[in-house]
């Protein structure tokens, strides 16, 4: 059984999931961990979504204030024994479904294009290829996304 629980970044849950998301990204992104990894703090994340799994914490998402019409989606990541599951898919939605709720009408986020999986998955759930914005400008390794949320 699958429950999404909305909660913030101070969620042990939370910190735990991150903490597996963050040692993924650090062997995927190699030497520009760093670079992305400066962008990636959860200490102010206010907006999150943890997918227990059986009541095991097994997913996780976020947004965060983006400008007056978006959010960023930040920190996706599923657990390597929940993946095949549509868990994600239940998370982004979530967020997707409290941003709306907010009064955003689009999300917009960034993945590497090393993480095929993210950029399939995104692509899946009608996120459509945009110019890279902010900090990615310019960035080859990075693939900058956005989703009209507003129903």
């Amino acid at each position: 059984m699958i429950k999404i629980v909305r909660s913030n970044s101070e969620n042990k849950d939370f910190i735990f999931l991150v903490k597996q998301l963050d040692a993924y990204l650090k062997t995927t992104d190699g030497d520009e961990h760093e670079f992305y990894n400066q962008f990636n703090s959860i200490n102010t994340l206010k907006h999150v979504v943890i997918a227990y799994l059986d009541g095991q914490p097994s997913g996780c998402g976020a947004f965060k204030h983006f400008n007056d019409n978006s959010v960023e989606v930040k920190r996706m990541f599923t657990t390597t024994e929940a993946r095949g599951k549509a868990i994600a898919t239940q998370i982004l939605t979530e967020l997707e479904c409290w941003a709306n709720e907010l009064n955003y009408s689009s999300c917009v986020l960034e993945t590497g294009v090393r993480q095929k999986e993210a950029i399939q998955f995104y692509k899946k759930n009608d996120y459509q290829i945009i110019t890279n914005y902010g900090q990615y400008k310019g960035v080859e390794n990075s693939l900058c996304f956005e989703k009209k949320i507003k129903r």
